[in-house]
This record gives C-alpha cells, structure tokens and sequence, in this order.
C-alpha cells in the first residue's frame, strides 16, 4: 500500500465558512509545498494548493481514514510555487484578515485553476515554442550598456542613480540583504522613468527578474513601450485585467517559470510568481489604485515593501506626490528617499494661475470656462498648441431636476443620483448601472422643462466646441476621454494616439488623463471645478486633490522649448486656501508638513492605524444591529484597551442595488495591537453571523483594513 500522509491544502474556501487556514486531505508524501492539485470540496473538484506544515508540526502517516478525503491528482508538470512566494500569501492573508486559500487562488490566473495536468504541459510547450521563434536559442544576457540607447543623465539623475546602486548591498540570504526602500521623489518631467530604466538594467545585467506596477491599466501600454524600446530583445510580459485569460496565463507561466525577464501589471501583478526577482519598481505609489477593494481588500504598495524585504531585493517607490505615510517613513528614516527636483533640459514647471470665480462674471452660454481661460485656450489654439481641460465628473450632467416641483433623477436602487448622458439620452447610476430612458415630462408634476444640473466631461466637450475657433474659422478639434469614450477595445489608444499626433487642440477628460502620460505639445492646463474636494468629511481628500492638480499640472510644458510658457489654470471659489497656496509654488514638501502636523493632533494615519468593519443587509436595521453586537464583542477582545471601537454609521453612499450599507471603525496608536485585536474579534463575527434571526440576517460583511476612506 502506497504511504499516505496528512498534507495541509490552501483551497478557496467561502468568508461565511470562517475557514481561513488550509483544509487536510491524504497524499503523496512526495509532493513538496507549493504544489498545485486538485481536491475534492463539498460536491466540487477545486484546485489547491499543498502548503507548508506549520513550524513542529509532524506530517502523520497511516492508512487513510473516513474522515479525511485523498487528493484527486497533482499539476505537476507544474513546478511548485516557491516558499517565499507562500509566505507573501501567508503575510497578505494575516495582515487583512482573510483566508490564505481565498487570496493565494484569487491571484493565480482563472484558466490555470481549470486546466488538468496535461493541458497545462501543453501550455508550457506552447510557451517554449513561442520564444525559441523570438529569441535565439545562444542569446546571452546584454550587459546594461549594450541594452538600448539610453539617453544622457542630468547632474540630479547621476546622483540619485549613484546613490541607488551605492544602497543596494546584495547577499546570498534572501531576507537579510541591505536593500533598502527607496522613495523616489522627483518632480513631473524630471526623469523617474530613466532611474527606473537604469536600475531594471542593472537587475537584468545580473540575471534577475524586474517586477513593475503602475496604477492604472491605460499606463501599462506606454510604460511597457519604454522598456521594450530600451530593452529589446528582452521577454516582458503584461499582467492586468483587461488581457484575456489565455494572455493572463501566458504572461504568468513566463514569470514563473523564469524565462519572463521584466513583468509589467497592475497592483494584481504584485503577487507574480517570479523565481529570480531582482527589483521592485511601484510608479506612482501614492495612486489610490493600489488598494484593491473587493474580496480581499490588499494594497499593493505596501505588499510590494513587505516582498521586497522578504525577497531582499530593493523596492523602488516613485512619485511627484508621495503619500503622506510613505513620506513619514522616509522622514523617520524606515524608508531612503531621493530627489529630481527639476525638471530635464532645466524646463520650467507650468506657472499656477488661480481663477476667483467670485469675481468672475456669468460666463457666455452658461459654459463652466471663465472668460479669461477662454481667451487662454483660444491663444493656445491660434498658436498651434494643445491645452488640456479635466473635470473629475462623467457624463453630461449628474442630475436633472425640475424647477417646478424639485424632482430629481434619483436612483430607485441606490442613495445616489443618476447621471445624465445626452449621447444616448439615459439616464445612468455609476453605482448599480440602473439605467432608463430619459423621460420627456417630470415623472411627478408632468412638466416638460426638465434641466441639467451641473456639468461632467459631455457638457464640457460641447460647450468647449461652441466656444472655441481654430484660426482658418475650422471647428476646434477636441478629444475627450474619460470611461464612457474609451469603452471599446483600443479606443483609448486611438485617441492617445490622436493627442501625441497633434491632430487634438483641446484634449478633456476625467483623472484618468492627469498622471502618466508624457503628453509633449500641452502647454496648458485646466482644472474646472476642483473646490468639491477641499471641505470633504475624508481626511485623505486634500492629500488627494493636491496630487490630482499637481499631476495634471505635470503634463504641461514637458516639452523644453515650450516649457516657460506652460500654465496652470485653476477655477476656484477659494483661491485663499492654503492648499492651492502651495500649489502655485510646487511646494510639495510644505504641503505634506502641513499635512502631517494636522494627522498628528487628530491622531489620523500614519500616526494610527484604522481598520473598518463594513456589512450590508436589506435593512438598515439588520446592518446596525450586526455592528452593534459586533461593537460589544470587542469588549473582550485581545488587546481591547489599546483599541477604539466607535459607533456604526452609514457609508458614504448608504445603499447601492437596494442593499444598506453600514460601517463601523477600528483605531490603535499600534499596528500590533490592531492585528491581535482583529485576529480574536472576527472568529466571534462569524459566529455572531450565523446565530442572526431572519430579520437581523445580514448578506455579507468584511474588514478593511488601512481603509482609503473613512
């Protein structure tokens, strides 16, 4: 008889069920962990993964038992996933409080959890036979000088460069190297992407992998265009979730099998199976992006530090606007920080111009463009110059409204408007998709002479065309991009492709154009109506709207010789508040002191630390009352006294998809407290949950913990 042994197997396994460790089942003793098999589960066959027996525990042996179940077979035409690897999971899983099967079957790609052995060699061999085309099967690995052209550095790039490689202090010991994390702050146009270039060089140059996030998926093509232009010849794979399964897949088997040289994704990238891994880069750390906010509520930047440490490898943390906690640790010195504080070939950066629109008279048609920012725009048209106008807010209008009885498009399903889209003439919920036809007459009082009420990036377009002229009296030509523009498959692309062709005069749009783009011919522009976030109940909504306007303003004058006649237009009802002071001075550092002394008197991160219990339930009610009972149980919890426990409240947004919404927050001055509590707290959750009588039933709760928003 064959020897079986208990073997522990992650196995994505529901919140509800409270199993959060790995199951046990019979195997091979022979399997090591890290590898994929497949196991029965309920009435279901899942893929699993084996996983490491925990520290003195002994893998018992003997025939196989009722009560446990045998694996079914094992993917081992597959290496096993690496023990490092397994411990990121491991740390993730602890630090949110989630299942480890739930977050390491999550992050793999959903085709190899279906494939059977056999299909999954098949895969690997098509992978071999598509790059023996690519590549020559004698290539040897470029030294860094013999990679792509890379242009001269500037006196602030050498330094920073110098000191980059001066801190890396490699050792055979993963974990235990001087590595450091670098926080890279560098103004917009100052050459991060070069230090990033050189850095990546140096990693390959020593046969290691380099890993790259970027916040947003419609920066992964221009970023992965660099790198393949300086490094060609090189494997780089892209890993987000637009590709297709079969590409997901593909990409992934590259990294993991090692034969993938540089991995551009998102923040799902950061869990990449990548066995030579030799550096980390996180462009744009401070993007709130990073933070994934369904299922298991992870941030990539901070995984990123932690994999770095455990890996020993340095993490490479860049960013014209750090976050405020990565520029508090590199103040505490946890984090080394290096600066580009000019912008390369000595351009200057855009001058800050501030708009009061209380002195501003009603502007032509009704327009949300003051007449002096017309006439700027319409002087950068006349001189053959794009300008670029941002509106953080979609659609044509984010309501309508009768003035005779004040009916509003609300949302039948969610405590939020529907916005008004005049393309289609629907009338849109951005948060449950609820959409209907616009109605001819108010639904309340019968009149016809419903209106617009404020203004998103549809209004804006078409108010910018009546407007606006190009010197031969042509039609101005304008782009816009926000989601609802850049929907089909490549249309994004196109109209980037449009802007840097220099056949767009005017480019409008949502954030989703303000950070990233090295937009060449922009020599101005303009923030429309920016105030909504200044007297926001979100602490975080300043740091927010300060990176937000000073990214945008970083894609004018990236062209040197256009540089001093770059602006900045900011429409505002304030223009005495501090924060637009610091703006007009690029005055980032100021900026974040301000900032910090403020967290630190309110006693807000990064000197506390928060976690939110959120749970949803078809009455307000049942919401309330889970978060009521669950505020008592905390009583008695570990580390209680070192933890606050406030009152439930509504989320911002109360209800979506006739689901109520109620929140209830954690605080601790200690990280450590915070995780014992959690740990102890959420067993009694799940007991709470189940013991709940019909009407106090709630449909679904999860923690968050170092919530975005509060």
């Amino acid at each position: 008889m064959t020897e079986t042994v208990h073997l522990r197997v992650a196995v994505d396994t529901p919140q509800h069920t409270a199993l959060r460790e790995p199951l046990t089942y019979l195997g091979d003793p022979a399997l090591p962990p890290g590898t994929l098999v497949r196991v029965p589960l309920g009435r279901r066959e899942v893929t699993g993964i084996v996983w490491a027996q925990r520290s003195g525990a002994v893998a018992e042996t003997g025939a196989p038992t009722i009560e446990l179940k045998p694996l079914l077979h094992a993917l081992t035409s597959l290496s096993p996933l690496s023990e490092r690897w397994c411990q990121l999971i491991e740390f993730a899983a602890a630090y949110y409080q989630r299942g480890i099967g739930e977050v390491a079957l999550s992050v793999l790609p959903p085709e190899l959890r279906k494939l059977d052995d056999g299909q999954i060699r098949q895969r690997i061999s098509r992978l071999h036979k598509g790059l023996a085309k690519l590549t020559p099967a004698d290539a040897v690995v470029s030294q860094p000088e013999t990679d792509g052209v890379a242009p001269a550095l500037d006196l602030a790039q050498t330094r920073a460069l110098a000191e980059l490689m001066a801190m890396q202090v490699p050792t055979s010991e993963p974990g235990q190297s001087g590595a450091p994390t670098v926080l890279l702050h560098g103004i917009t146009g100052s050459g991060k992407t070069e230090i990033y270039l050189r850095a990546a060089a140096q990693a390959l140059s020593e046969g290691r992998q380099v890993l790259v996030l970027v916040p947003e998926i419609n920066l992964t093509p221009q970023l992965e265009a660099r790198f393949a232009e300086r490094f060609a010849g090189r494997h780089i794979v892209s890993m987000h979730s637009a590709l297709t399964p079969a590409q997901r897949l593909r990409g992934w088997l590259a990294a993991h099998l090692g034969s993938a040289d540089l991995v551009l994704g998102t923040r799902l990238a950061v869990f990449a199976s990548m066995p030579r891994l030799g550096l980390i880069v996180v462009d744009e750390e401070h993007d709130p992006s990073y933070k994934q906010q369904e299922g298991a509520r992870y941030s990539a930047r901070d995984l990123a530090v932690y994999r770095g440490r455990l890996e020993g490898v340095t993490v490479l943390l860049g960013s014209a606007t750090p976050s405020l906690e990565s520029w508090q640790r590199a103040e505490e010195g946890r984090y080394r920080r290096l600066s580009l504080p000019a912008r390369i070939g000595g351009g200057a950066l855009p001058r800050v111009r501030l708009v009061d629109m209380n002195q501003q008279p009603r502007a032509k048609g009704g327009a949300a463009i003051s007449e002096p920012l017309l006439a700027a725009l319409q002087q950068r048209i006349g001189r053959g110059e794009q300008s670029l106008v941002f509106l953080n807010r979609r659609g044509y209008s984010p309501v309508l409204h009768c003035g005779d009885c004040g009916w509003k498009s609300g949302c039948p399903h969610c405590s939020a408007w529907r916005v008004f889209h005049k393309l289609d003439r629907t009338l849109r919920c951005h948060h449950c998709g609820f959409t209907e036809r616009v109605p001819q007459a108010c639904p309340d009082c019968g009149n016809l002479d419903i209106a617009p009420m404020g203004r998103g990036t549809e209004r804006l377009e078409e108010q910018l065309a009546e407007l606006l002229i190009r010197p031969d009296g042509s039609p101005v030509r304008i782009a816009r991009i926000d989601a609802d523009s850049t929907r089909g498959k490549g249309a994004l692309e196109a109209q980037l492709g449009a802007v840097h062709a220099g056949d767009v005069d005017v480019l409008v749009g949502t954030q989703m154009i303000t950070k990233g783009h090295d937009f060449r011919r922009i020599t101005l522009v303009a923030a429309v109506n920016p105030d909504t976030s200044l007297f926001s109940s979100d602490f975080r909504a300043p740091e927010r709207l300060f990176a937000l306007l000073m990214q945008a303003a970083g894609r004018a004058g990236r062209d040197a010789a256009h540089a001093a006649a770059s602006e900045m237009w900011v429409q505002t009802w304030h223009p005495q508040h501090a924060l637009y002071a610091a703006l007009r001075s690029h005055d980032f550092e100021a900026f974040a002191a301000s900032q910090l002394a403020e967290r630190r008197m309110a006693g807000l991160p990064p000197f506390s630390h928060l976690a939110l219990l959120r749970a949803e339930a078809r009455t307000a009610d049942a919401a309330r009352s889970f978060l009521q009972d669950a505020a008592q149980a905390a009583e008695g919890a570990a580390d209680s006294p070192a933890v606050t426990v406030y009152s439930p409240v509504p989320t911002p947004i109360a209800r979506v998809a006739n689901v109520e919404r109620m929140q209830l927050l954690i605080e601790s001055a200690s990280r450590a407290s915070l995780q014992r509590f959690l740990a102890e707290w959420l067993p009694a959750l799940h007991a709470m949950r189940r013991e709940r009588t019909a009407d106090q039933r709630i449909l679904r709760w999860a923690v968050d913990v170092d919530p975005l928003a509060i």
